[in-house]
């Protein structure tokens, strides 16, 4: 199968609650748990869905300030699709999509083991950021 990349594509809770667990090797969220659907409706401002015919590939949740500021947000990757360059679409699709919109910066944070991806592969540069954690 040939892979398809769409901007706001269309998708279910299920397939992406799978995808997440396949790709950050959680349980499965229920619809209750994790709603996708109504979370990206209600505070993104777009996503990239990746498929391989009817089979989720791959997904990126882009969420934003309303203004100028957008984040690339759970990139996932079937792990069936593992370099097949599906991670690296997704994020530039993302990219393009939100400079379309006006956004004027892309922002992302990610584990030290994906430095080369997001650096390399998808063209961020390193900035300097902060993190608290909640919990």
């Amino acid at each position: 199968m040939s892979l398809t990349f769409e901007w706001r594509g269309a998708f279910t809770n299920r397939e992406v609650n799978e995808l997440h667990a396949a790709a950050f090797e959680t349980r499965v969220f229920s619809d209750d748990e994790w709603n996708w659907v109504q979370l990206t409706a209600e505070r993104s401002l777009g996503w990239v869905v990746a498929r391989d015919g009817d089979r989720l590939a791959g997904f990126v949740n882009v969420i934003w300030d309303g203004l100028v500021h957008a984040w690339i947000q759970d990139t996932m990757v079937d792990p069936r699709d593992h370099r097949r360059g599906v991670g690296t679409r997704l994020v530039a699709e993302a990219v393009s999509a939100a400079r379309e919109t006006g956004c004027e910066w892309m922002h992302v944070d990610f584990d030290d083991d994906l430095r080369s991806f997001y650096y390399d592969a998808c063209g961020f540069r390193p900035t300097n950021a902060g993190l608290i954690a909640l919990q």
